[in-house]
């Protein structure tokens, strides 16, 4: 499977005066009903708005209720911070590493650049999860009744730029290690299929920025199959793997940046945790069907391009396990949270659980470009 944009608006401020309420979204701030971890300290979340201060009731004219524990003013938002980039800068050493550590006493090829081409393609994979995924969300929010008005700022014009620019640094790549000029790049079977992704994800970005940005599915749609067949190369049945490709992707897109949407609206909402619960519900049960198809097609793909015997003295072979170990604290964190959401009413607990599945699913994304990078491990197979 398979990443700044601006962050959504500032959440409201408490209320001041005689108990009235200053939220913007309409919704009536509650008390015990706020979105907030079992310590009584407003979760943060990449992107997410500070909730310090925000529902809290008038206990009189003048006067405001500060739960036990809140912490002071801007704390919130400068934890997550701090949390985003040492997150980020785990993912950009793993990227740049990672190939190599893979690699290391196996014997294989060095691959040219290998580490700046799993950071750009670190990069394309999320521009694609998180315009999927803002894409796919509004229709699991739409048939919700009583909702809040208020809606999760969009990333997608920002994200397709970001994978425009990430697909032409790879072609830009390629034509400096293959000592060939961009014109002449662009003639190879590589360099063609970036050029394709690039177009594509710049025609999502101005559909993006339409009034109907629904559109960018036809694009979208076009760099997913490009990138499928780039990705199989090999000359045993490239059209299977590209077809498993097809669907592995896009079902990893949408339940990666369908999550990621789903939490940034919930922290929003957390006003109105029936809401926010309701919402987690939905999305809970559309991926279920996608980790289904993720576990198939991963599957299948598996069996067909990694042979057994150089599962650990391939490159290949260890990142995919490390993948496998991976998606295993998903699933555990995705069934602890769905259990948690059918047992309480109160979503904080799962909301918690969802973010970090969210996290998880970030470092699945940076291992799932370093397979894309990594040495056909059938070569060492059949090596005699």
């Amino acid at each position: 499977m398979f990443s700044g944009p601006p962050a959504d608006p500032a959440a409201p401020t408490p209320p001041t005066g005689s108990g009235t309420s200053a939220a913007s979204s309409g919704t009536p701030p509650t008390g015990s009903g706020t979105l907030s971890s079992g310590s009584g300290t407003p979760p943060t979340g990449p992107g997410l708005p500070s909730a310090t201060g925000a529902g809290l009731p008038s206990t009189g004219p003048g006067t405001t209720a500060t739960p036990p524990g809140l912490p002071p003013a801007g704390a919130p938002a400068d934890a997550a911070t701090i949390a985003l980039a040492a997150a980020g800068l785990l993912a950009l050493l793993i990227a740049l590493a990672g190939p190599g550590l893979a690699a290391r006493g196996t014997g294989e090829l060095r691959i040219p650049g290998a580490g700046l081409t799993t950071l750009l393609r670190t990069v394309l994979f999320t521009a694609l999860a998180v315009h999927l995924g803002e894409l796919l969300a509004p229709q699991l929010i739409r048939p919700l009744r009583s909702r809040p008005r208020t809606a999760a700022r969009s990333w997608s014009l920002y994200a397709a730029l970001a994978g425009a620019a990430a697909a032409a640094g790879q072609i830009g790549q390629l034509a400096a290690v293959s000592g060939l000029g961009i014109t002449e790049t662009y003639a190879t079977r590589d360099g063609g299929l970036l050029l394709l992704i690039a177009n594509g994800l710049v025609l999502a970005a101005f559909c993006a920025a339409s009034k109907r940005p629904a559109l960018a599915l036809a694009p979208l749609a076009v760099v997913i199959g490009a990138e499928a067949i780039r990705a199989h190369p090999e000359a045993y049945s490239p059209e299977i793997g590209a077809a498993l490709t097809v669907i592995h992707l896009t079902a990893a897109s949408l339940w990666t940046g369908g999550l990621l949407y789903v939490l940034r609206t919930m922290w929003l909402w957390r006003g109105s945790p029936v809401a926010a619960r309701a919402l987690l519900g939905r999305y809970a049960r559309l991926a279920i069907w996608l980790y289904v198809a993720l576990a198939a097609t991963g599957t299948v793909s598996t069996l067909r391009r990694l042979p057994l015997d150089v599962l650990l003295t391939s490159a290949y072979g260890r990142t995919l396990l490390v993948k496998m170990a991976l998606m295993a604290v998903v699933s555990a964190l995705a069934v602890a949270a769905r259990r948690r959401m059918l047992r309480d009413t109160d979503p904080a607990v799962a909301h918690r659980l969802a973010r970090r599945e969210q996290a998880v699913l970030g470092a699945v994304v940076v291992v799932s470009a370093i397979l894309t990078v990594v040495p056909d491990p059938h070569r060492i197979s059949l090596r005699p």
